[in-house]
Formats: structure tokens, C-alpha cells, sequence
């Protein structure tokens, strides 16, 4: 019975017309909550407000009326972008953030193909990420994750489907505006290269050219960020490549009220309070050694923050939700329905880690019965992975920050559905 049910299971997904269905599901999920029309607050206020500073040709700057690089300057430079052309309205931030979806579906599936050699993986892993809630959520809000997928994925897929020249140009220069969205995206790169070097062998022979192709992405991505940083030079006299946040984060995770989450109201954040507004560079450089000196004070409690951080990452799942708590007149008509959504997609999302964490055993069993390296493409979805959960145990986990790597964590899942599912009727190839 399991045979047939799984037979019919991938007729039905390798079917020609399988296809369109999944992307029109996609698609249409993230149109349909569009209409939930979502006031912009906290984080995504600031974002939707300095985008229209920006469209208006206001320049950068904080509450006082002051040049700013507080925050990363991408998101609401994309936003002004858009705001220039289709006006500034919530239906623009939805709008565009529909078509970086749409971009992330083509991605997934293409990565997809590329990373598992299976067609069927790759559908399943395009439909599973179509189908989570959190993911369908996120479309209409003005924040950096939806915008921020569509960049990495798309930096990645450059460095991995196009290898000429030019495109590696390319790459270096999408990787460049994600950096400008979120400061710490260049240290994956070394990372996919090392794969890159790696998954054909012979690889000081290869070397040469792989190190060449990334240094070649670092200078293009170098190109896009120089400007804005100049321009921090100029206004804040300190050379401030992307953001002066970084210490604040750092601190707001290190301190005597530090669970492992985002700490903002102990005691040593708030002893600089009056730096905040009067120069962010001193805030930023004193904010970060306060949590470098916590840090070096208490090394067994950092040490022991850490599994809370990963845990405040990747635990919960769903916080795409509050935005329309507080923003929609949709969580005010069915805010039961909203509850449910928010149980159904913890589950959703726990069942796509555990196929995570199982996965790479199935993956190497079978890529050795198959006689392929182990060290292929396969890996840069972990890479994508670790990233975030690296600097959440440097500085804090907050779940949204793993919302980039779910495209990845829903194809290996995707991979691990299809793999069992040819190995119960070998009738049908995994590719």
C-alpha cells in the first residue's frame, strides 16, 4: 500500500503540469495575504520611513535631523527605489517583496536541481517552501528578510550555475547590495568557495582559479559598498563600512541579563543610553567594548549562553505574525485563524528541521553507494545554516534571522521526501 501510495506521490509530482500548479500555489498564497494590507511598525517602520526619506531625496538620517549608518542603508534604498516609481504605499512594499518571492521560487528550484541532481527534490522542496506559513506571511511586511533571501540566493546561485567571468562579476555584485542589507553577508563566501574548490578534487590545480573567482566576487561587492562607505566618512568622520549597530547587538547579547535572546533593557546597555543620539560612532565603539569586556569577565557564562542562543534562532518559528497583531485589519477579523496558522506552521517548521538534521547521513550513505564525492553542492545549504547561527553565538538568536536559510532547509528536506520515496518504487529515477 505504502508503494502504491508513494508511486501515485511522484506521478503526481513529476507529472508536466506539476510544475505550474506549485508555482501558481506559491505565487498565489503570497498574493492572496497581500490583502491583509499591513501598517508598517517597529523595525518595519523604520525601514518604510527612511525609504521614503530617501525617495524624497531627504537623505539618511536619524530622529534629530542627523546624518545616519545606524542601520544598514540596502533595504530602504531598494524601498526608495520602488517608492520613485509606483509611490510610497504599503502596496509597493508588497508589491516588490512579491516579485524577490517569486525570484526565490525559481532559485529554490534551480538550487534545488543543482544541489540534490534530482528534479523530483527540487519540486518537493520548491512545494514545501511554498506551503510554509511563515515564509507566506513575511510578503506584505516592510522588513529585510524577503528582499535579503532573494539577494544571498541569488549571489550564490551566480557563484554556483554561472561560472564565467562576467557572471562571477555579477555575483560579487549582488553580494555587494545584500552586504549594504544585512553587514555580515561577505563571510559566507569564502565558505561556498571552499565547496567550490573541493567537490571536483584535484584541487591544487584548481586552486589558482577558484581563488581568483572569489577574489573577484570581493572586489565587485567591494565596488557596490565603497560609496556608502565614503559617504559615512564624510558625515560621521569615521570609517564605518556598513552600520555602527554592530556593538549594540554584540552588547545586547552579553550582559548580566543575557538568556540568549534580545536584551535591551539591562543595566549596562542603558549606562551609554546618552551616546545614542549624540554620536552613534562613540556608541558603537563604547557599546562594543562593554560586551567585549563582559565577554572577557564572564567566558563560562558566554559559553554557557550559547545552546540558549542557537535555541532563540532556530526554536521558534512564526514571529511573521505579529506584524499583523498590531498592523492588519485581517488579525482583528479571524485573529483564531491566525493562532491556528501560528500552531500549524511550528509543526510545519519542526518537521522540516528534523528532516534537516537527518539528512546529511541519508545523503552520504547514498552518495557513496552512487560513487559521488561527499564534498558537493549539497553542502552550501549547512553553510547557509551555520552562518546564522555563528554570529547568533557571538552576539543574540532571534528567530527571523533564520528566515534566509529556510529556502535551503526546505530543499534538503525536499531531497530527503524524494529520496524515500524512489527508494520505496525504483521504477521512477530521482532525476
Amino acid at each position: 500500500m505504502i508503494d502504491r501510495l508513494s508511486d501515485r506521490i511522484v506521478r503526481l509530482l513529476m507529472a508536466p503540469a506539476a510544475l505550474p500548479v506549485v508555482f501558481d500555489v506559491y505565487l498565489a498564497l503570497r498574493a492572496v495575504v497581500i490583502a491583509g494590507a499591513v501598517v508598517p511598525s517597529s523595525d518595519a517602520d523604520w525601514y518604510y520611513g527612511h525609504g521614503a526619506m530617501l525617495a524624497h531625496g531627504l537623505g539618511y538620517l536619524n530622529g534629530q535631523g542627523m546624518p545616519t549608518a545606524f542601520w544598514p542603508v540596502g533595504w530602504p534604498w531598494l524601498l526608495s527605489l520602488a517608492f520613485r516609481v509606483f509611490g510610497v504605499s504599503i502596496w509597493t512594499v508588497a508589491g516588490i517583496n512579491w516579485l524577490a518571492s517569486a525570484l526565490t521560487a525559481w532559485l529554490t528550484l534551480d538550487l534545488g536541481r543543482r544541489l540534490s541532481g534530482s528534479e523530483l527534490a527540487a519540486r518537493c522542496g520548491l512545494l514545501m517552501l511554498a506551503v510554509y506559513p511563515n515564509a507566506v506571511l513575511y510578503v506584505p511586511l516592510a522588513l529585510t528578510e524577503v528582499m535579503y533571501t532573494a539577494l544571498l540566493m541569488g549571489g550564490i546561485w551566480l557563484m554556483i550555475a554561472r561560472p564565467g567571468w562576467l557572471w562571477t562579476v555579477l555575483a560579487g555584485l549582488v553580494f555587494g547590495v545584500a552586504t549594504l542589507v544585512k553587514a555580515q553577508t561577505l563571510v559566507i563566501i569564502p565558505a561556498i568557495a571552499l565547496i567550490m574548490l573541493c567537490r571536483q578534487g584535484d584541487v591544487w590545480r584548481r586552486l589558482p582559479q577558484v581563488a581568483a573567482r572569489t577574489m573577484v566576487v570581493f572586489i565587485a561587492a567591494a565596488l557596490v559598498i565603497a560609496p556608502w562607505t565614503i559617504r559615512n566618512h564624510r558625515e560621521l568622520g569615521a570609517w564605518v563600512t556598513v552600520s555602527t549597530n554592530g556593538g549594540i547587538t554584540l552588547l545586547t547579547g552579553n550582559n548580566d541579563s543575557a538568556r540568549g535572546g534580545y536584551t535591551p533593557d539591562d543595566a549596562l546597555v542603558h549606562s551609554i543610553d546618552a551616546l545614542k543620539d549624540s554620536d552613534e560612532v562613540a556608541y558603537d565603539a563604547q557599546s562594543r567594548a562593554l560586551g567585549v569586556g563582559w565577554i572577557k569577565a564572564h567566558p563560562t557564562r558566554f559559553v554557557a549562553l550559547a545552546p540558549l542562543k542557537v535555541w532563540h534562532l532556530w526554536g521558534p518559528d512564526g514571529e511573521g505574525q505579529w506584524a499583523y497583531e498590531t498592523g492588519s485589519w485581517a488579525f482583528k477579523a479571524a485573529p483564531h485563524a491566525f493562532l491556528a496558522v501560528r500552531a500549524v506552521n511550528q509543526v510545519w517548521y519542526w518537521l522540516l528541521l528534523v528532516a534537516f538534521v537527518v539528512a546529511p547521513w541519508r545523503m552520504i550513505v547514498a552518495r557513496r553507494a552512487a560513487g559521488a564525492r561527499i564534498i558537493d553542492w549539497w553542502l552550501v545549504a549547512y553553510v547557509v545554516a551555520l552562518f546564522p547561527t555563528a554570529i547568533a553565538v557571538v552576539f543574540s538568536g532571534q528567530s527571523r534571522f533564520h528566515y534566509p536559510a529556510m529556502p535551503f532547509v526546505c530543499l534538503i528536506a525536499g531531497w530527503l521526501v524524494a529520496d524515500w520515496l524512489t527508494r520505496r518504487n525504483r521504477t521512477f529515477p530521482s532525476s
